[in-house]
């Protein structure tokens, strides 16, 4: 098909045909194929235009994509492959103008998840290896950030023993373990702090019994009552001698 006229519009071209198809495309394709002195296009040089033009427009959805935030290697290569776009080119060139650099995401994903996230470094490290992160590098800058992670961790922990008005220690215990841990942190660290923040369980344990003491006298009293209290304090997590002692 003849070329009617080649016109640029903003970072596109635009070649109009004889029958009025309009195809657009980029400098590089124009370049490339040697466009601007050409009288025509065929079949061939359509489809190539065509695959061209698609390898640069996901080029430049990638480059929309690293303004927006740092990216990592691993997370281009998964977005070039699901485009159907071998990846190598792509990366290789977005290496060599420097907008692709693990090394500095690396740090940059750390110190965002340990300042703006409840993450543990745990779940930090499993993410960046996912990522195919150097894991020697993980650890180090994770170690350079350990004070900073241990002093979030307390507060957190000491906030949630701060707040708790029903649990036992035994069964707060088992929650915090179970809810940090989740969230990436040390079980070593967790059991740690637990035990220099434990708070004394008379205010709860006074609480729990007036409640179950105004639920069960309306069905029990005298030692059935004193029994069915205990079992359901026991169950609760606290200990005989608390339970004998607020009983």
């Amino acid at each position: 098909m003849k070329i009617k006229n080649i016109k640029k519009r903003n970072n596109k071209y635009l070649i109009t045909l004889l029958d009025n198809t309009i195809i657009q495309t980029y400098d590089d394709v124009i370049i490339k194929n040697n466009i601007l002195y050409k009288k025509e296009i065929d079949d061939n040089l359509k489809n190539k235009i065509e695959q061209e033009n698609k390898y640069y427009e996901t080029y430049n959805n990638v480059l929309k994509q690293i303004k927006t935030k740092l990216r990592s290697e691993q997370e281009i290569k998964e977005y070039l492959i699901k485009q159907d776009i071998e990846p190598e080119s792509i990366i290789k060139k977005l290496k060599e103008q420097g907008l692709i650099n693990d090394k500095i995401y690396l740090k940059a994903y750390i110190h965002d998840r340990i300042n703006f996230s409840n993450d543990g470094p745990n779940k930090i490290k499993e993410y960046l290896i996912k990522q195919n992160m150097d894991e020697e590098l993980i650890d180090k800058e994770l170690e350079i950030n350990k004070e900073i992670t241990t002093k979030k961790l307390e507060k957190l922990i000491t906030k949630k023993i701060n707040t708790n008005t029903k649990y036992s220690n035994k069964m707060m215990n088992i929650k915090l373990l179970n809810y940090f841990s989740n969230l990436g942190y040390d079980k070593t660290d967790i059991l740690y702090i637990i035990e220099e923040n434990k708070p004394e369980n008379n205010d709860i344990i006074k609480k729990e019994y007036e409640k179950l003491y105004k639920k069960l006298s309306q069905k029990y009293e005298g030692e059935k009552l004193k029994f069915n209290i205990k079992q359901k304090l026991y169950q609760k997590g606290f200990n005989m001698d608390e339970i004998n002692k607020i009983i």
